[in-house]
């Protein structure tokens, strides 16, 4: 046998020297510790557990290379086969989940004044810790008999799990808690006041667990290979017909010690840092604070945390060069609130002398919570004589002056976004409106994997519905549950952010369902990327349409919908056309998974980017005013009811008819064209892509409309069509069904962006609630595919379609309600403008002024906003408001 194929030593030799590599890191940790810092605490522990573990692991795979372990099983020896399969019982989660627990508690330490780092912390521990039990069970107990692989000969009832599929599945825990591992300190980091250089050295020494993530993706790709080669030899998990187990499985094993050895090391460099500073304070010593006037040598007490409602960052003023540092050898140092500083802030403070230092290790050492500096940090030599700035007065103002790097954005406080125009609003649009087309995209992607995966698993229909139902039905869970807590408390930037977070979550949890072939996997990952989605829909819609000029609502937010629209026409092309060109089998369903793997780094990407984004906010104050300054329209009663309120439920009422007409059309889209057309030229899937397309056209020409007719008018218009379109697609057939409908879609583009603004408007302080349950309403694209699907069976797709225009009917009510009673006319109408020639009021764009209709969307003037009676915040309120800020 030639050494080109026997796997076994470069096996040994790659995990032999990762091994000594964390090893040496581990001791160099400890001396850090030990000699500098003087102090060993919980996750120095948690690391010895680690690397014991990762000690023993490595031991078994130098045993299996030595029993044949990176060999084919025709050249394992027959007695050397049981040895075998006792060194492939090795497996890696525990040596990971331990190290996961270090970096989990370190971060812990670092948590004093950060509530929200805390909780996310935490959050990530109880899932490391709970996924990786339960895999360490499912991996010992993989078995029925659980002796029954190390016996000869193998029981012949016995049922094993594959452990590969199972190593396999469990990858997207992997990816998600080393993703969290590596982004939850970098905000905190960034929002540091410190100069550049230092500020650089903290966010290296932290990112050195992208490394891991790195690694494990490689790990992924050879466990990929190893599940392929056995699902196309179809050896399956039977110890009986093991396949070529032992060598295909044997790269897999390296990369798994690889992934333990890097986290090792890479978890280690934060503690190896004092030592490095010591031994080279050159290079890593603590870099002199500049004298410019940037003001970056100074930061804030409360680790860089925002203060007031504006954005801005809290500093230490300069000290004075009158003020003199004072101390007393028995008060410890005091921060700017009287407390001692911790963890990053006690990071960040200027150098201190000498005695200041030993006094402060003396206070430090009587109290038990462990400081950052203690960890990141060598004690400082005699020779840096710093001026002590703990006495010094605090003084809070926002930012100024130019951006450094790891600011990223000027994060002082954009005003409200209910008092910008037009111009100011558009950048803030432009971001957000990214995420619509990133929904857009998601849902095409689904539909056509969802169609993928029910041909290869061959669900039945009523499990096809149930994927759908579980995608809208998360609609209604995640609005009324943590998507309402996210938005109130924390508003729309940390809502985007939640639902990217969600959303790609979801995405990786489609592996198992494709490794294993699971509808209920399956079913759970689409119900989370329903979960992600309607989060981003939650902060989205009402975003655009609160952010500008109120009386462009509507027109912004058709405009945002019709981008989400272009990405479902793009999204089904490129995944029949490339992405999921081959998926005819199981083996092709597997490697869809690097598509949502690059989904899934994106929305990270996205949500880091959307922390750093300056995107403006609106408090509940800023909305109550805005509501105000049409107090005597939206007090208004309809039988002792407020007006808005009845306005809300018919919204409600009708965006759920909606949705779920929607969703009960292009759910039969595909069968009523080879019903009605069943030898035609294009095929029915690219007559659907000609559906989609008219779609999100006719989403722009309904925010054209916008500029010329009341938005009541508008949706009246489009049920209307719809019910004459879907009631005539039940009739013809041939090419004329066929266009019906394809009208359908074209006349169903605008309505839900209508529905949304229009029944927003006049809610003041409940405005985001209004949001929650209007995004909760778009469940019934849950609910009516259910009701029609039994139509279908019982009378045909063309009879069924009743269905669809019963809810059509239904939903005709809200504007047939906003025309007919005249408070709701006044209240849904948008705010009409003064004219000052005849002293009356009119819309402010007419059929004869296109032109200045255009004009007025990319207007450089900025709209004024004291208008007798315009929605905009008046210039006194702001002025107060901004004042109260500052």
């Amino acid at each position: 046998m030639t050494d080109s194929q026997n796997r076994g030593h470069e096996v040994l030799a790659v995990t032999v020297a990762l091994f000594v590599a964390a090893t040496s890191a581990v001791i160099l940790r400890f001396i850090s510790r030990v000699g500098i810092v003087k102090r060993i605490s919980v996750d120095d522990y948690a690391m010895i557990v680690a690397w014991i573990i990762s000690f023993g692991f490595s031991l078994s795979i130098y045993y299996g290379t030595s029993v044949g372990l990176g060999k084919h099983e025709a050249n394992v020896r027959p007695e050397d086969e049981g040895a075998l399969r006792k060194s492939e019982y090795a497996f890696s989660n525990p040596a990971l989940m331990a190290t996961k627990t270090s970096i989990c508690l370190f971060y812990l330490t670092l948590s004093k004044n950060q509530p929200i780092f805390k909780w996310m912390t935490v959050a990530t521990l109880v899932v490391v810790n709970v996924a990786g039990t339960a895999l360490t069970f499912l991996n010992i107990f993989q078995c029925r008999p659980v002796a029954g692989p190390f016996r000869q000969p193998t029981p012949s009832n016995m049922q094993c799990i594959d452990i590969i599929a199972l190593y396999l599945s469990s990858a997207p825990i992997n990816i998600i808690t080393d993703l969290a591992l590596l982004m939850l300190p970098i905000p905190m980091l960034t929002a540091m006041r410190l100069p550049r250089n230092e500020k650089l050295i903290l966010i290296v020494t932290f990112s050195f667990g992208a490394f891991v993530a790195a690694v494990d993706v490689v790990r992924i790709a050879y466990l990929q290979s190893a599940s392929l080669s056995r699902l196309r030899s179809g050896s399956g998990s039977s110890f009986a017909n093991r396949g070529d187990f032992s060598w295909i499985a044997s790269l897999s094993f390296m990369w798994s010690a690889i992934e333990v050895d890097v986290g090792i090391i890479c978890a280690c460099v934060p503690g190896i840092k004092p030592l490095a500073a010591k031994v080279f304070p050159n290079l890593l010593g603590r870099i002199k604070h500049a004298r410019g006037s940037s003001g970056n040598q100074y930061y804030s007490p409360s680790g860089g945390q925002r203060a007031g409602g504006n954005g801005a960052m809290a500093m230490v003023s300069p000290p004075p060069s009158h003020v003199k540092a004072r101390h007393t050898a028995s008060k410890p140092q005091q921060g700017a609130d009287g407390e001692k500083p911790e963890g990053l802030d006690f990071l960040t403070t200027p150098d201190m002398n000498t005695d200041d230092l030993q006094r402060h290790d003396t206070a430090n050492r009587e109290d038990e919570d462990i400081n950052m500096v203690d960890f990141l940090n060598p004690p400082r030599s005699p020779s840096f004589k710093k001026t002590d700035t703990s006495m010094t007065t605090n003084t809070t103002k926002a930012r100024k002056g130019s951006l450094t790097p790891f600011d990223f954005v000027n994060m002082s406080g954009p005003k409200s976004m209910v008092r910008l125009s037009n111009r100011e609003s558009l950048a803030a649009l432009c971001f957000v409106t990214v995420l619509f087309f990133l929904w857009g995209f998601a849902y095409g992607l689904l539909s056509i994997l969802n169609a993928q995966f029910q041909r290869i698993v061959e669900v039945s229909k009523a499990q096809a519905l149930g994927l759908h139902a579980a995608y809208f039905g998360a609609y209604f869970v995640a609005p009324l549950t943590f998507g309402h807590l996210v938005l109130k408390k924390w508003g729309f930037r940390q809502t985007f952010i939640v639902g990217l977070c969600v959303y790609g979550t979801g995405t990786l949890v489609f592996w198992p369902s494709a490794v294993l072939l699971s509808y209920p996997a399956f079913l759970v990952s689409n119900f989370i990327v329903g979960l992600g989605v309607a989060t981003l829909e939650l902060g989205g819609n009402p975003f655009i349409a609160l952010c500008g000029p109120p009386e462009y609502s509507e027109i912004r937010l058709n405009i945002s919908q019709a981008v989400q629209a272009i990405g479902s026409v793009l999204s089904p092309i490129l995944a029949q056309k490339v992405l999921f060109k081959g998926v005819t089998d199981a083996p092709s369903l597997i490697d869809i998974q690097w598509t949502y793997l690059g989904i899934a780094l994106f929305d990270v990407i996205l949500a880091l980017a959307f922390f750093y984004l300056p995107i403006p906010e609106a408090s509940d104050e800023d909305l109550q005013q805005l509501a105000d300054e049409r107090e005597d329209v939206n007090s208004l009663t309809i039988c002792g009811v407020s007006v808005i309120y009845i306005t809300l439920a018919m919204g409600v009422f009708s965006q759920f008819c909606y949705v779920g007409g929607q969703e009960a059309v292009a759910g039969v889209f595909l069968q009523y064209v080879d019903l009605v057309k069943p030898h035609s030229d294009i095929g029915a899937s690219n007559y659907q892509a000609v559906g989609h397309t008219v779609f999100a056209v006719g989403r722009f020409l309904s925010a054209f409309a916008g500029l010329i007719f009341e938005p009541r008018w508008i949706l009246m218009f489009l049920y209307f069509c719809l019910i004459i379109t879907t009631t005539l697609a039940m009739n013809l057939t041939g090419y004329a069904g066929v266009a019906m409908i394809v009208l359908v879609l074209f006349f169903e583009s605008g309505v839900f962006s209508i529905i949304f603004a229009m029944c927003l408007r006049g809610l003041g302080s409940k405005t985001r609630m209004g949001s929650v349950v209007l995004t909760a309403a778009t469940s019934g694209g849950a609910v009516i595919p259910v009701i029609m699907s039994p139509v279908d069976d019982l009378r045909g797709i063309r009879y069924g379609f009743c269905v669809a225009v019963a809810v059509f009917a239904f939903g005709l009510l809200l504007p047939l309600y906003a025309t007919v009673v005249p408070a709701a006319r006044q209240q849904v109408d948008p705010v009409p403008k003064r004219s000052p020639a005849r002293s009356s009021f009119e819309r402010p764009m007419t059929p004869i002024k296109w032109g200045k209709a255009l004009r007025a969307i990319v207007s450089k003037s900025d709209r004024s906003s004291d208008s007798a009676t315009g929605e905009h915040v008046g210039e006194e309120s702001a002025r107060k408001r901004e004042e109260a800020v500052g």
